[in-house]
Parts: C-alpha cells; sequence; structure tokens
C-alpha cells in the first residue's frame, strides 16, 4: 500500500523537514563536544538547537545566496551533473548552512548551564555581581 501525500503535506515536509533535520545534526554535533549532565538539560538544549536552526537558518541561507549568488549555481550544476534535480543543488548549501545556524545555541545554553550550575549555591544578588565582574573583566581586557 503506498502512502500519498497532498501538494500541502509535502510542501510542510519540505519546509519544516529541513529545519528539523539542520537541527537535529547540530545538535548530535553538539552531543559529540558538550554532553549534557542531566535529561532536562539536554532537552532544553536539544529544543533550542532546532528552534534556532528553524529560525536563523533560513535567514543565513538568504544572506549567503546574497552575497555569494555563484555558490548556490554552481551547486545547481553538480547536481545536474549527477542527474539530479536543479533544486537538490540547492540543499547542498542550504543544509550545512542551517547546521551551522543552530551550532551556537547548543554551545550558548550549554555555556550559560554551567556557569549558573558554577554558581548553584548563590542568591540572584550574588550571582549579577558575578555577571557584573565578568563584564568588568572582558571589557578591561578590550
Amino acid at each position: 500500500m503506498a502512502i500519498e501525500t497532498t501538494a500541502a503535506g509535502g510542501a510542510l515536509i519540505k519546509i519544516f523537514g529541513l529545519p528539523v533535520m539542520a537541527g537535529a545534526i547540530a545538535t548530535s554535533l553538539g552531543f559529540m563536544f558538550m554532553w549534557p549532565h542531566t535529561k532536562k538539560e539536554a532537552f532544553i538544549r536539544f529544543t533550542c538547537t532546532i528552534f534556532s536552526s528553524a529560525i536563523f537558518g533560513p535567514v543565513l541561507v538568504v544572506a549567503v545566496r546574497s552575497w555569494w549568488p555563484d555558490l548556490f549555481e554552481s551547486a545547481k550544476y553538480v547536481a545536474e551533473l549527477y542527474g539530479s534535480e536543479p533544486a537538490l543543488g540547492f540543499l547542498f548549501i542550504a543544509g550545512p548552512l542551517m547546521v551551522m545556524a543552530g551550532l551556537p545555541a547548543w554551545w550558548l545554553l550549554g555555556g550559560i548551564v554551567r556557569w549558573l550550575d558554577a554558581r548553584r549555591d548563590k542568591d540572584i544578588g550574588q550571582i549579577a555581581e558575578d555577571a557584573a565582574a565578568v563584564v568588568r573583566n572582558v571589557r578591561g581586557g578590550l
């Protein structure tokens, strides 16, 4: 029995499938280098990475497309050389860009969680003082 899809369903898979897959790949790359301490942290970081990839990935693709349009044309040409549709060439470039857009969320959240975890026994005022000290140190180093 064949699975039939409607045009709208196929379009939704194409629109949301790539960002979700890119976010999942970015998350798996993040798992390789910065493993979460708890299941809750893993879920939050995984979810934020997928959303970051879905939101910032298309923006990054548009920016790279406007900055370097020949790259996308070359990718379409390569897809045609392999006997594929030219649109697949667009995905050769867009997929990795969307993965790259999801990675900063993984790293930033991991860093924030670890920074806050090191200050677990402090109240909000002490955490704010620590944050101000970090900002002063960074400004002093510039």
